[in-house]
């Protein structure tokens, strides 16, 4: 509810204000209209979201009971008697973050502007169907471990605000792994690396290409990223499982070169040439 209030005040003083916003900033927000209002309005993206968390509670039995099911490339040798895991991205995976990408659209201000303030405040929803997910997972006797690119300046904030949904977060290891703890940056390689040594990762969720790869080989051209679906398809919908996120990610960046412009006539541009008729 605060959420709520606090985004219907950013509306309210942009009207009062006359809109009195950098222009350029605000074209910019726009393309993600839509992308922000089918997250926000459309039943298709909760059947989504719940479809996939189905689909992965499906697997759990049989996942925990073959000792050779393993879902991390970063798992090697010496797994099979080692306790199953579980990972999961937090932003757009467990938590949902699309009251802070309608702000910057009202707002026309780019992340990272409000972000902090928007962890801080602790009210972000649980994503349609994870709860019930892990929930099964913690039942069956599954370690569950979130690995997020969220800084670290968000930890107390996040654990609060996941505790309050009633998602489970263990205390007796760290299993809520923040970018800049630890020296961890937003590659994600290193901390599935640090689980696998203790766990056997049968399961990994996320809303990005990161969050089951190493960094640097997701960082290619659309056409080339788009081949990564069909080098891993034994993965997806067993071992993988993946959030759709039409508002922000590693797809907007490539079409951008991972460069991101700061002219939305360039931006546009870049976007039209990518489109395929």
């Amino acid at each position: 509810m605060k959420a709520r209030q606090s985004l219907y005040l950013v509306f309210l003083l942009t009207i009062l204000s006359g809109c009195s916003i950098d222009s350029n900033n605000n074209e910019f927000q726009k393309q993600s209209l839509l992308g922000v209002l089918y997250t926000q309005t459309s039943t298709e993206f909760v059947a989504n979201n719940i479809q996939t968390f189905t689909s992965a509670t499906s697997q759990l039995e049989q996942a925990i009971n073959n000792k050779e099911w393993i879902a991390a490339v970063e798992q090697k040798d010496n797994y099979a008697d080692k306790p199953p895991a579980i990972i999961l991205d937090i932003d757009e995976t467990v938590l949902d973050n699309s009251a802070f990408q309608a702000r910057t659209i009202l707002t026309g201000l780019s992340y990272p502007n409000g972000w902090i303030d928007w962890g801080n405040e602790g009210e972000a929803p649980a994503v349609a169907g994870v709860k019930d997910f892990l929930l099964q997972a913690q039942s069956k006797g599954v370690k569950i471990f979130y690995v997020t690119n969220r800084v670290a300046e968000l930890e107390e904030a996040t654990r609060k605000n996941m505790l309050e949904l009633g998602l489970p977060l263990d205390t007796d290891r760290d299993v809520l792994m923040m970018k800049g703890e630890s020296g961890w940056g937003s590659d994600k390689t290193k901390r599935r690396s640090l689980i696998a040594n203790d766990y056997r990762i049968i399961m990994i969720v996320g809303d990005q290409l990161n969050d089951f790869l190493p960094r640097a080989e997701t960082a290619l051209e659309p056409n080339e990223r788009k081949l990564l679906a069909l080098k891993y398809k034994d993965m997806w919908g067993t071992k993988w499982f993946m959030i759709t996120n039409p508002m922000y990610g590693g797809w907007e960046a490539a079409i951008y070169d991972f460069d991101y412009p700061t002219d939305e006539t360039i931006a546009t541009e870049l976007r039209i040439k990518n489109l395929k008729p």
